[in-house]
C-alpha cells in the first residue's frame, strides 16, 4: 500500500466529541482533510452547528452538528444512536469533550477545593469519556472494526509545579483534573486489552499546553511554560495536535493499540 494512502479516510465516519473548538476542532480538521464525513458535538447545539458549516465548506464532507451532555449517559445514548443512523456506521471516536483543567469554577488548591466542582470535572472528563466509549464500542464490535482515540493530557502522567501559576496569580490546575486524566490512560489501557480482539484499536493522547489566538493566554505565563519545555514553545492551536490525531485515526496505526501518544514539545521530561 502507498504510504500516503495509508493515512486517508475516505469513506470513515468519526465522531468527535467536543469537535467545535480548538483542539477538538483541529482534530476534525484534520480527519476531515484527509475524506472523513464527521459527527461534530458540543454541549450546544448552535456550536456545533457552526464549526460543521465551517468544516463543510472548507473540506466538502458531510458534517452531523449534535449537542452532546456528556455527564448524562443517556444524553451519550442517544447522541450515539443518532450518529449511528445518520451513516449507519462510526468508524473512529475522538473522546475529546471535557477540560476545565485550568480554568474550572471556583478555588484550584486542594484545601479549598469544593468537592461538587471535583465531582464535576471527574464526571465530564473520566466518566463522560467512558460513556462514550461503551456506546460507540458496542457498535464498532458489530462492525468488527474502530479506532478509539481518548484525549487524556500531561496531567495523567506528571506532578505539576504550582509556582508558575501562583507567580503569576493563575487559578491552575485542580488534583482532580489529574486524577480524572490519569483514569482516561487507565482506561484506555484496559480498554485496548478488551476491545483489540474484537477489531478496536483503543489509544489515548495526552497533550501538553497549547495556545492560540482564541485562548486569551497571558503572555507572561506562555514565556514561563515554554522556557520550561525542551522544543522551546506551547503547543500550537491548528498545528501541533493534527498529525497524532489522523496517525491514530487511520490505517497507518492499524498494528497499534494501548499506547498513550504524549504530545508535549518534551515538557513531560524535562523537569
Amino acid at each position: 500500500m502507498n504510504v500516503m494512502d495509508m493515512f486517508r479516510l475516505d469513506g470513515k465516519v468519526a465522531m468527535v466529541t467536543g469537535g467545535a473548538r480548538h483542539l477538538g476542532y483541529d482534530m476534525a480538521d484534520a480527519l476531515a482533510e484527509a475524506g472523513a464525513d464527521l459527527v461534530i458535538t458540543s454541549r450546544t447545539l448552535s456550536s456545533a452547528e457552526t464549526s460543521a458549516e465551517k468544516l463543510n465548506k472548507e473540506h466538502g464532507v458531510k458534517v452531523f452538528p449534535l449537542e452532546l451532555d456528556q455527564s448524562n449517559h443517556a444524553n451519550v445514548s442517544q447522541a450515539v444512536t443518532k450518529a449511528h443512523e445518520w451513516k449507519g456506521h462510526i468508524d473512529i471516536l475522538i473522546n475529546n469533550a471535557g477540560g476545565g483543567g485550568g480554568s474550572g469554577s471556583g478555588p484550584a488548591h486542594l484545601f479549598k477545593r469544593d468537592p461538587k466542582d471535583a465531582e464535576d470535572l471527574i464526571t465530564i472528563n473520566l466518566m463522560g469519556a467512558l460513556y462514550c466509549c461503551q456506546e460507540v464500542a458496542k457498535l464498532m464490535a458489530e462492525q468488527k472494526s474502530g479506532k478509539i482515540i481518548n484525549i487524556a493530557s500531561i496531567a495523567g502522567i506528571v506532578g505539576r509545579d504550582r509556582r508558575m501559576y501562583e507567580r503569576l496569580n493563575m487559578n491552575g490546575q485542580p488534583v482532580d483534573y489529574a486524577a480524572a486524566k490519569g483514569g482516561v490512560i487507565g482506561m484506555t489501557l484496559d480498554l485496548a486489552g478488551l476491545l483489540s480482539p474484537m477489531g478496536i484499536c483503543v489509544n489515548a493522547i495526552s497533550p501538553g499546553g497549547f495556545t492560540g489566538p482564541t485562548r486569551g493566554m497571558i503572555d507572561e505565563f506562555t514565556k514561563a511554560y515554554s522556557d520550561r519545555t525542551p522544543a522551546g514553545h506551547m503547543g500550537r492551536d491548528e498545528i501541533d495536535i493534527k498529525g497524532a490525531a489522523l496517525f491514530l485515526a487511520s490505517p497507518a496505526s492499524d498494528y497499534v493499540t494501548g499506547q498513550n501518544l504524549v504530545v508535549d514539545g518534551g515538557f513531560s521530561i524535562w523537569q
